[in-house]
């Protein structure tokens, strides 16, 4: 007869677990997507843009080619990945996926990161991975968002080999690249700290922690966003189209050093909306032309 009491409390002791495990959700503030944002970023297909590429490595100005890719997906938060099917345990993120690629002398560099940033309510991003590849070796960090940012960093450099560490979660540079996609002016201007692109971390040999920044805004020809880190020496502005879906039409990156100032620049060639992942076979050849790539 003692059975069922007890089978009450282990339930009544379940459903409190599973109310606990989403309250983390309900502490961020909802974000409500326009009509104009469902129609343009969930009709199944990913928007590609190329950009000709101007960037300082070693001190001298290297040409080559840029990508963003925006596109839409069902995340799986607890092992987080893409999920394969939309279902319960699903939460809908936009996922950046960005790339550098050009030569420094005989050797080519090869940069891309993965920033997986949710829709559904307004937090800090929940992925990120960055990887740099050239022929003296490679290097990679990922940052994971369970409660706390949750880090691991590898290289080939020496006092950088591998490392694991937890930071508290907030603003990194990654994931605004993805809010200016969804509402420009909804970002926070002002001083704050903020996690700097991991990919210049990395290239640049910088500790992985928050760095003091603050970031401002102006409207001219474009809408254009300014994030400046003094204790770095680093500056970027995103130049991006003032009405949805306010692409982004060009980007700076200064390297200040000393009495000079080194600018990295990066200008739309084209965009193309498709699902490029259908396109791997030979036929689609002359996308990459469509593309300028």
């Amino acid at each position: 007869m003692r059975t069922l009491p007890l089978l009450l409390l282990i339930l009544l002791i379940s459903c409190q677990t599973k109310t606990e495990s989403n309250s983390n959700d309900d502490n961020f503030e909802k974000r409500n997507l326009s009509t104009e944002f469902k129609s343009y970023w969930y009709d199944g297909n990913a928007e590609l843009t190329s950009y000709d590429l101007e960037f300082y490595r070693y001190g001298e100005k290297r040409q080559g080619k840029a990508m963003l890719i925006f596109v839409t997906e069902d995340f799986l938060s607890e092992v987080q990945v893409k999920a394969n099917s939309k279902s319960e345990t699903t939460r809908s993120v936009m996922k950046l996926n960005s790339t550098k690629k050009f030569n420094t002398g005989i050797y080519p560099y090869s940069i891309m990161q993965s920033a997986f940033f949710p829709l559904g309510e307004q937090r800090p991003l929940l992925k990120l991975t960055s990887s740099v590849q050239e022929w003296c070796g490679h290097s990679y960090a990922q940052l994971n968002h369970r409660g706390d940012f949750q880090l691991e960093t590898h290289s080939y450099f020496e006092g950088e080999a591998d490392s694991t560490f937890t930071l508290k979660p907030v603003l990194s540079e990654n994931q605004i690249w993805i809010q200016l996609r969804i509402a420009p002016k909804e970002l926070k201007l002002g001083k704050q700290d903020i996690f700097p692109d991991f990919s210049f971390l990395q290239l640049n040999h910088e500790k992985f922690k928050t760095y003091s920044a603050s970031i401002e805004q102006r409207e001219d020809d474009y809408l254009t966003t300014t994030l400046r880190y003094n204790e770095l020496g680093r500056v970027l502005k995103i130049y991006q189209e003032k009405s949805f879906p306010f692409e982004i039409e060009k980007w700076e990156e200064m390297e200040i050093q000393g009495k000079d100032t080194l600018i990295s620049k990066a200008k739309k060639l084209k965009t193309l909306k498709t699902k490029y992942w259908q396109k791997n076979s030979n036929k689609y050849l002359h996308l990459r032309d469509s593309l300028r790539l």
